[in-house]
């Protein structure tokens, strides 16, 4: 983290990234000596609600990040930066969205947890719109121009208003990740589900080390001691209560119980109860060391694809064994009325066998099981998702495929991309055509 002191006094010159975060009320106009070089602009986390209205000095600004501040609405002056395509304005008070304030080049817009009722048509005249982020916030509808946006690729509207999903969205040729959790139109869990799974007393769990932090919970190694019974070790998520970039980190833990047994999903023990401050929270399988993460999360010029590791290579084997695991468990999921909404390398734990279990629901929504047009939609669009991944795993197979099996693969990758969302193949076709490869 850069210091304002530095700033002022000139010892960050030539800086390409600088983020400030010290209680700032007022945008401090030295920013502007670093005009020749700044492209990415932090200043989450201060007291700001307004910016400067000749924000365009900063000629090479690309990312600017204003989380975490006081705003009421989104700063017109923003739209007047040329090179500007990310902008991040979450957890602010926001119930305005000037047409104005959309950059010409914009890319990536997150306005999650915000107090938004309605958003300017001419968003959708943002040609290079990849990523919205738009949960938490008091939306009724979208807009129609959303239907020319030919290059979005997610969009999270989770937690608003919506009573209905628009069929433009869902025509979207490129749409792979989406996320619409916790508005009027969503079909309900399954209540009989969620009251069957097991409860687990807090008194029977011995939390030991953290093993990770998500946006929506902390997951530690816990002992797990059942009256009469050897101990055994589990995974315990504890869930936060705040909105996520995804939706209610409560949503995400009814869909990860409704999602039910899989060989490829993470085993539900059990849901905690009783903890003394009422925190809700999972008790899990616990996962072996020998897996790892299939991929990290995308970057900033990445927007929406994964980076991998240039390490990484797969055997044909363990390539195929994985698509065909996750191809199974996109199908069991479908049928008990749950898009993942996030299927992607980052939430995939595998081992050099090829073995792979699929996690993290926070995006995951429910849809009604009957098939209508509605349902296949949203079905084909994850569909999507797993074409992307299959190439991803095609690109980095070392050896065993054949020019035939290769050929075969690459067209199936081809048919689960392709920009007509019905005419893609559900997870059921999926998974035989890999079966017979």
């Amino acid at each position: 983290m850069d210091t304002l002191a530095q700033l002022r006094a000139g010892q960050l010159a030539g800086l390409k990234r600088l983020d400030l975060s010290c209680g700032l009320t007022e945008f401090p106009r030295e920013i502007f000596d670093l005009a020749d070089s700044l492209e990415v602009l932090n200043l989450s986390g201060n007291a700001l609600s307004s910016l400067p209205d000749d924000l365009h000095r900063l000629t090479r600004l690309r990312v600017l990040f204003c989380s975490d501040n006081h705003f009421t609405q989104m700063p017109a002056c923003v739209g007047q930066c040329a090179q500007l395509s990310m902008v991040g304005f979450k957890a602010n008070r926001i119930e305005r969205v000037p047409a104005a304030a959309l950059p010409p080049l914009l890319r990536w817009l997150i306005l999650t947890d915000n107090r938004i009722e309605e958003l300017p048509d001419e968003l959708g005249q943002r040609p290079h719109l990849q990523k919205l982020m738009l949960s938490g916030n008091r939306l009724t509808r979208l807009p129609q121009s959303l239907g020319q946006c030919h290059q979005l690729e997610l969009i999270r509207i989770a937690a608003n208003r919506l009573s209905e999903l628009p069929a433009f969205l869902l025509g979207l040729p490129r749409l792979t990740w989406l996320a619409y959790a916790g508005n009027p139109l969503e079909s309900e869990a399954d209540a009989a589900a969620l009251e069957s799974v097991a409860r687990i007393p807090w008194d029977e769990l011995a939390l030991q080390q953290r093993l990770g932090e998500g946006a929506s919970g902390v997951i530690h190694q816990a002992c797990w001691q059942r009256p009469g019974q050897a101990p055994s070790e589990v995974a315990v998520k504890l869930y936060k209560g705040s909105m996520t970039s995804d939706g209610s980190p409560l949503h995400e833990m009814n869909a990860c119980i409704s999602a039910g047994r899989h060989p490829n999903l993470i085993r539900v023990e059990g849901r905690i109860s009783d903890h003394p401050q009422g925190q809700n929270g999972l008790v899990m399988q616990l996962i072996e060391p020998s897996y790892r993460n299939l991929a990290a999360l995308p970057s900033l010029a990445s927007c929406t694809r994964d980076i991998y590791d240039e390490t990484t290579r797969f055997s044909a084997d363990a390539a195929l064994r994985m698509a065909r695991g996750i191809a199974s468990v996109g199908a069991h999921l479908h049928r008990q009325g749950i898009t993942h909404g996030d299927l992607y390398g980052h939430n995939i734990l595998w081992n050099p066998e090829g073995e792979c279990l699929l996690g993290d629901f926070g995006a995951a929504s429910f849809h009604a099981p009957a098939d209508t047009e509605e349902t296949r939609a949203l079905q084909r669009i994850e569909v999507r998702a797993f074409g992307i991944l299959l190439e991803e795993l095609l690109e980095r197979i070392e050896s065993g495929l054949s020019p035939q099996q290769h050929e075969r693969l690459q067209a199936l990758v081809s048919d689960c991309c392709q920009p007509q969302v019905l005419a893609r193949p559900g997870f059921a076709e999926v998974g035989d055509m890999l079966r017979g490869i």
